[in-house]
């Protein structure tokens, strides 16, 4: 389930991501030789011939063949759910004296037109996480409330377990509540966060048995768990963060706000984090390992997905401003980069040599490709 989640949470972002490059060629008559949902290998394709007749392709066939009579985009379902791609005319540049004369060749519209369809996937990502945002605040997302809240409705709900702890090691889960302790055989009733960290310290070393009441479940299941004497630093005894939550809903206007205002700071928040990160060398600060890769967020997609829609969502629209951010940043084989090429071919006057570009583009792809391998080896060691 949480692969399959992992793809689903995947494919909608690349989707929406290459839909915006493929509306925005099309709006600013750019052709698109094709559009797919998913990654080849083919299974279906379809497009209308030059005599307007409805036509289908089965198979993995090279696209050369089929686009000779081809009058319009080329739809296709993929093989892989990886969420999509898009063709663009013209996309790598002019190859021919045809391309020099078409009018639907991308590299032969204006710088302007040119930015647009390269800006328009970081802006459909931005827009996609305003919409989740605002949806998972309408539908209820939890509000942490001050411990000093002594109404008995608010439980006091597991936010994150550390891995390899002891409620990690027994079967505790973020969204589970602690709704009593049971220590030499009486049963108290746990009302206060500080009230069971006190409870926790007192028998570190000795086994107490923690009233769970596991994520959508009413039965209250009996735990047993042994508190750390010496954790590590920041970890705590058992390894659990805490906090006094209720859902809150929101009205839709104000859900949209919301939506609108977290979006924004979370573009912020990013910034902030890769400015860090660009420093860390100079400054000491080790900011590195917050770095997640696609195992680390195929494990986050399973746990948001267990905690309900609201938090699916949620999770699915942090990833996109994630997405859009990284896709902006001015380095090669990203939007960012091409709209750099644009930028210096607007102060030089003349666009850059195809062939430079592209081997700039090589360079930078195989750049990202080191860093995802680097990134889903400390995935592997962090979570195995």
């Amino acid at each position: 389930m949480t692969i399959i989640i992992f793809f689903l949470v995947l494919g909608v972002l690349v989707l929406v991501h290459e839909l915006g490059h493929f509306i925005t060629a099309k709006r600013n008559g750019i052709g698109a030789e094709e559009f797919g949902f998913g990654f080849p290998p083919r299974l279906v394709g379809t497009y209308k011939d030059k005599s307007g007749k409805r036509r289908w392709i089965f198979g993995n066939k090279e696209i050369e063949e089929e686009i000779k009579d081809r009058a319009e985009t080329i739809y296709s379902f993929n093989l892989l759910p990886l969420g999509g791609f898009v063709k663009i005319t013209g996309e790598d540049g002019i190859k021919n004296e045809i391309d020099k004369n078409d009018d639907e060749n991308f590299a032969n519209k204006s710088i302007w037109i040119r930015f647009k369809v390269l800006i328009a996937g970081v802006i459909m990502n931005i827009v996609l996480a305003i919409v989740l945002f605002s949806l998972a605040f309408w539908i209820g997302l939890p509000e942490i409330l001050d411990d000093s809240n002594t109404n008995d409705s608010v439980p006091i709900t597991i936010t994150t377990v550390v891995p390899d702890s002891p409620a990690d090691k027994v079967g505790l889960r973020a969204g589970d509540n602690v709704i009593d302790v049971i220590i030499e055989n009486k049963r108290s009733k746990i009302t206060s966060i500080r009230q069971l960290q006190n409870l926790i310290t007192k028998k570190a070393g000795q086994e107490i048995t923690l009233g769970i009441q596991h994520l959508r479940g009413k039965s209250i299941d009996n735990i047993k768990i042994v508190p750390r004497q010496n954790p590590p630093e920041g970890e705590g005894a058992t390894g659990i963060e805490l906090a006094k939550t209720k859902i809150t809903r929101h009205s839709l206007p104000d859900s949209i706000k919301l939506g609108i205002t977290t979006t924004y700071r979370m573009v912020v928040m990013i910034f902030v984090f890769l400015g860090k990160l660009i420093a860390s060398p100079f400054t000491r600060e080790s900011v590195a390992g917050d770095v997640t890769g696609p195992i680390g967020i195929a494990k986050m997609s399973g746990q948001a997905a267990k905690l309900g829609l609201a938090f699916l969502m949620q999770f699915t629209a942090m990833l996109s401003v994630n997405l859009a951010v990284i896709n902006i940043l001015p380095f090669p084989g990203l939007d960012g980069g091409r709209i750099l090429f644009l930028l210096i071919e607007k102060i030089k006057g003349s666009p850059i040599k195809q062939s430079i570009e592209q081997k700039i583009n090589t360079v930078g792809f195989m750049l990202l490709l080191v860093l995802m391998a680097v990134v889903v080896i400390k995935d592997v060691i962090r979570f195995w």
